[in-house]
């Protein structure tokens, strides 16, 4: 088949991730695959190297100031859509809102359901839901939800997971990677996923804080957070939380494909509180990585999970719930290491990717 897989990103966030292994996994088992996606600022590849088996086509889509979300939102697709001939493929598939707009005869993942405020976001979303010919979710969680709010009954293919690169960083032979990250910021928790409303990173942040009375060495960490969205008055709010707790917060932004690795392995624990996931892939490279994982009591967390990682309950008590379930992945309380490195080595892009095959199959027919 001439597949076509579409994100709507070169940078490293959760569905752009999904795109290009779920592609590689898919020409590994001979089909013809091209990746689309939008170059945003310039940009004219992906934040990693892309097989050579997998074409890549990057779309141009020069940044305009003082432009808003909903406007970049609809330049967006309007952009993919001129440039994508469906014509030319068997299956097209998007990974997100914009794609699916842009491709309205593309089968969809949703891999969660969001909850916006701009009016262009609202239009966008529910029409990626409602139009496509057929929809995935990559968790029953959010196969329900979807169910629930729209009517529709997706496929549910879970994620994949590279599991073998992060439990490579956490073997005897890459101590000097870790080391490194542990000289420049000593005992650290890892939250990867940036500062957002989705991640709850104020919650994670209010949770270091408690533990850090314990442990007054203990640093915070935030890696990755490329977003086309607006998070500024939320990550005003962080800062000003961060103040008046008067406590140290590193700030990666976006970090090299090739040192995220080493950076989850050397971390103490992962908090990993979002309110809204579909899978939790970064929850579940940390336990390659053989790094305990403090998870929101959430569906999807209980489904994919299960015990291996540590749940705290949602509500008014998160934060001393979270500091807690730190305190005791420091003194090695968390669930056993194995049982992590083996779930996450139970999730394979081959197994995703033959599951798709079996649905752009029947979607053809």
């Amino acid at each position: 088949m001439r597949i076509a897989l579409l994100t709507y990103s070169t940078k490293p966030r959760g569905g752009v991730v999904h795109t290009l292994s779920l592609a590689e996994a898919l020409a590994d088992r001979g089909e013809d695959v091209t990746v689309w996606t939008l170059g945003r600022d310039g940009e004219t590849a992906f934040f990693r190297p892309v097989d050579p088996a997998v074409r890549v086509e990057v779309v141009p889509f020069e940044a305009r100031d003082g432009e808003g979300v909903g406007p970049r939102i609809l330049r967006s697709i309007r952009t993919l859509a001129e440039a994508f001939d469906p014509t030319a493929y068997d299956v097209a598939h998007a990974e997100d809102c914009i794609t699916a707009n842009a491709v309205p005869s593309a089968i969809r993942t949703v891999h969660h359901l969001d909850s916006f405020s701009t009016p262009e976001l609202v239009a966008c979303h529910d029409r990626a839901i409602t139009r496509p010919p057929a929809l995935v979710t990559v968790s029953r969680a959010v196969g329900r939800e979807v169910e629930a709010g729209y009517g529709r009954r997706p496929a549910v293919i879970p994620n994949g997971v590279d599991s073998a690169r992060f439990a490579a960083a956490a073997a005897a032979g890459a101590e000097a990677e870790r080391r490194a990250w542990r000289r420049r910021f000593g005992d650290y928790l890892l939250v990867v996923g940036g500062i957002e409303p989705r991640k709850a990173t104020i919650d994670a942040l209010e949770g270091y804080a408690i533990a850090r009375r314990r442990h007054p060495d203990l640093r915070l960490v935030i890696a990755g957070g490329e977003t086309l969205f607006d998070y500024r008055q939320y990550r005003s709010r962080f800062d000003r939380r961060r103040d008046a707790l008067d406590v140290p917060v590193d700030v990666l932004g976006t970090v090299d494909h090739g040192a995220l690795p080493s950076l989850v392995a050397a971390a103490r624990a992962v908090p990993f509180l979002s309110i809204q996931e579909g899978f939790g892939l970064s929850a579940m490279e940390a336990l390659a990585a053989s790094v305990p994982v403090v998870a929101r009591d959430l569906p999807v967390i209980r489904e994919v999970f299960g015990r291996a990682v540590e749940r705290v309950r949602d509500g008014v008590g998160i934060a001393r719930d979270t500091a807690l379930a730190v305190e005791r992945a420091l003194s090695g309380q968390a669930p056993a290491p194995d049982l992590g490195r083996s779930l996450a080595a139970s999730y394979s892009w081959a197994a995703a990717a033959a599951a798709h095959q079996r649905l752009y199959a029947a979607v053809v027919g």
